[in-house]
This record gives C-alpha cells, sequence and structure tokens, in this order.
C-alpha cells in the first residue's frame, strides 16, 4: 500500500494526479496538496493582463474534478517538507506522510531581488500568476485612457523569456485595435544577450525573426540589461556589453510596466541540502528523482536545470510544456515501478517545444536537444500559431476537467509539426 503525495495542483500537479491515478493498484492513494482550490491555466496570463480573458475564463475549482477521480485533494499548502521523517507539513501545523513525493510546485517569484519591481509594493506588474494578471486586467483600460511609454521584459537571472514576447506583441496588438498605438513608446529590456535567446542559445531563426517583428511594429529593445532598480514612472537599467562590461546606463520612464522576475525555489524546500540546490530547486536525475532522497520526485519549473550557455547577464533555462509533459510521464512510470519492485529506468525527453502568441500571429520553436548542438533546432512564424495556442488553452483546459492523462504535445503539436516523438 502506497500513498503518493503531490505538492501543486498546476499545470505539472494535475497531470501527474491523473497518471498516477490510473496507474496505482486498488490499495494504493494519490493525494494532491496545493495552496488553494483553484487551478489556473498560466499560459493565458498574458490574454488576461490586457483583458482578452477573463478569470473564469482560465480558472476552475480543482476539488471536485481530482476528487472526482478518487484523488484528495487538500488546499492548506506545505509549510516545510521533512525528507528524513517522509512527511510534509501543512500550513496549519498538521503532518501528511508520504511513501513518494512529487513536487511541482513551479517557483517563487523573487521579486525581492530587484528593488521596486513587482506588483506587491513595486511599480510593475506581472503575468506569472493569475493574481498579479488580474492587477494589470484591473487597471489596464485606465492605461489605455492616458496612455503612455511602457517598458516589458524580464530582469536578470530570469529563465522563461517567451511570455516577455507574448505580452509585448499582445499590448502591441491590443494598442493598435484601440487606435492608439503612436502614443505609446514601447521599450523591451532583456537580460539575454540578444533578441530571441530566450534562454536556449537561440533556436533557428529565432534572432531574425522576433527582430523583425520587433522592427516591424516599432519596439525598441536592450539587451543584456540588469534591471538596479525602480521607481514610480522610471526604471534605471544597465547595458552590459558581450564582455559583461558596463556599456551604458538607462533612465526608462513609463506609465505601464510589465517585467518577469527571477526564479527561485518555494519556501517548503528551500536549504535542504542534498534536495535542493543554492536556489532552492530540486536536484533531480535523469529519471526525475532526487539522489538523495530517492522516494522524492519532480517535475516542472521547480527543477534544477543548468543554463544552456554562460551569458553576460545571467540568464536562466526555460522549462516548456512538452518538457513538463515528458517529465510527468516519466516520473508516474518509474514510481509504478518501484511500487512494483521493478527498477525505475524512464527518462524524460528535455527537449524543448513551445507556442508563444504574438497577437495577431505567433511563434513555434523546437529544439532538441535543448542545449547545443542539436538534432533539431526550429523556429517558425505563422498566424496558424495564434490559433494552435487558443486550441491549446481550450484543450488544457478541457483536459484538466475531464481527467485525462492523455499527452498533448505527443500527439497534437508534434503530429503538426511532422515530429512522431522527441527522442
Amino acid at each position: 500500500m502506497a500513498h503518493i503525495v503531490i505538492m501543486g495542483a498546476g499545470i505539472g500537479g494535475m497531470p501527474t494526479a491523473y497518471e498516477m491515478q490510473e496507474k496505482i493498484g486498488s490499495g494504493d492513494k494519490v493525494t494532491v496538496i496545493s495552496n488553494g482550490e483553484n487551478f489556473h491555466f498560466v499560459p493565458s496570463n498574458p490574454w488576461i493582463g490586457v483583458k482578452w480573458r477573463e478569470r473564469k475564463d482560465i480558472e476552475f475549482a480543482a476539488r471536485p474534478y481530482l476528487e472526482r477521480k478518487g484523488i484528495h485533494f487538500i488546499s492548506t499548502g506545505v509549510k516545510r517538507v521533512h525528507p528524513e521523517k517522509n512527511s510534509v507539513e501543512l500550513n496549519d501545523g498538521k503532518f501528511v506522510e508520504y511513501d513518494y513525493l512529487v513536487i511541482a510546485t513551479g517557483p517563487k517569484l523573487a521579486f525581492d531581488e530587484v528593488e521596486g519591481l513587482g506588483p506587491h509594493g513595486g511599480h510593475t506588474y506581472s503575468v506569472c500568476h493569475v493574481d498579479h494578471a488580474m492587477k494589470s486586467h484591473e487597471v489596464w483600460d485606465g492605461f489605455c485612457k492616458d496612455p503612455g511609454p511602457i517598458v516589458v521584459g524580464a530582469v536578470q537571472g530570469a529563465s522563461c523569456f517567451g511570455p516577455a514576447y507574448e505580452y509585448a506583441m499582445i499590448m502591441e496588438t491590443d494598442l493598435r485595435r484601440r487606435k492608439i498605438r503612436s502614443k505609446v513608446p514601447m521599450t523591451f529590456v532583456t537580460s539575454e544577450p540578444y533578441i530571441g535567446h530566450l534562454g536556449l542559445g537561440g533556436v533557428g531563426d529565432s534572432k531574425g525573426i522576433l527582430e523583425s517583428t520587433f522592427r516591424d511594429k516599432g519596439i525598441k529593445w536592450i539587451c543584456n540589461a540588469k534591471v538596479t532598480k525602480v521607481e514610480a514612472g522610471k526604471m534605471f537599467v544597465t547595458e552590459h556589453d558581450d564582455m559583461g562590461v558596463e556599456k551604458k546606463k538607462h533612465e526608462l520612464p513609463f506609465n505601464y510596466s510589465m517585467m518577469l522576475p527571477a526564479f527561485k525555489g518555494v519556501d517548503a524546500v528551500f536549504g535542504i541540502e542534498g534536495l535542493v540546490q543554492a536556489r532552492g530547486f530540486v536536484i533531480v536525475d535523469k529519471n526525475q528523482r532526487n539522489p538523495k532522497y530517492k522516494n522524492i520526485f519532480a517535475v516542472g519549473v521547480c527543477i534544477a536545470i543548468p543554463p544552456v550557455e554562460v551569458t553576460p547577464v545571467p540568464t536562466g533555462t526555460p522549462k516548456t510544456g512538452y518538457m513538463i509533459e515528458s517529465m510527468v510521464t516519466a516520473t508516474v512510470h518509474n514510481i509504478s515501478s518501484e511500487i512494483k519492485g521493478e527498477p525505475a529506468t524512464q527518462e524524460a525527453t528535455w527537449n524543448a517545444v513551445c507556442l508563444a502568441d504574438l497577437g495577431e500571429t505567433g511563434v513555434v520553436f523546437v529544439a532538441m536537444p535543448q542545449i547545443p548542438p542539436r538534432n533539431v533546432n526550429w523556429f517558425a512564424e505563422g498566424k496558424w500559431v495564434h490559433v494552435a495556442k487558443i486550441a491549446f488553452e481550450k484543450y488544457f483546459i478541457r483536459k484538466m476537467k475531464k481527467g485525462s492523462s492523455e499527452p498533448f504535445y505527443e500527439k497534437s503539436i508534434l503530429k503538426m509539426l511532422g515530429i512522431e516523438k522527441l527522442k
């Protein structure tokens, strides 16, 4: 009789729970622990920020759908993991024991690493969480009535650049539709060494295509940028050269700003020696398990993956949808094997496949493997990607409500791209 506890009820946690429930025996049990009652579809947050979506469109109560599948759900949240005791301590002081633990929490957003950054006491917005996107949602109409400069991008140490590009282009599209684009100078500020780096060292012609898009839309950019502080209506940015030497200081005025922060590991695991590295990301091997605590697995943004390359200003490596999907399947198979007394041999394919909406068009990229040199290194643009991203949103939300474990990327996106499987 095994008890599998899953920390997190998001894009990694919910699919893990459904797949795990299908694999366990009659005497085994799956429990999901989240810090709230609701699931929300994170990739739609940029649409939330400019009021292209309402919160109810991308969020729903997770409990009834999980419990309908026989999965126990706790919304108290985890205060601390105690790996030596095989237990997690909840925020209400109770303890839950486990035989296997899957950490799928996502990251902690490190707004505090840049003075004045973030929607909580800072001067910038974020699309990393629906709560943050809703803060923008509430002020967007007001900004459009009194428009001015926009600064958008990702600060030093950020590891998920796609949403910054998405949001820049979605805002640009919305402003054109409102016929006020001419009143809004836009500057893209990023720690990437060049536009289209994406934390991946570039993919195909990502640099050329995204630079051309920005030029066409009149969006200026500053790369190798370190945001030193943010004040009300002003961002202080230090630009560096390719050697990391300070090149120029910028003071950028803005009426509106969205900047993606760097990520860290969540407090529940931060500082646990052998489980996490210095920034709190969970250390896993090729089978998604922690080398020290072999009954702990992790999936998604919370895991430690080294940067693809050293950049003049620090950048991290993104964990894209296909990669998370692959991690989930590997983790479920390996825990199932362990329960049966068999070796855990399933490996996730850490390849990058991503759809990014750009307002009226979109871009898609495939990088396999993630670290160059690659067998597939492909980047393309088209209106079909915008349509595909909308379809992905609707499909995934329906899949989470249905309780399906069907792999979306492998059966849909890869087939559409003419790729049978990423290995």
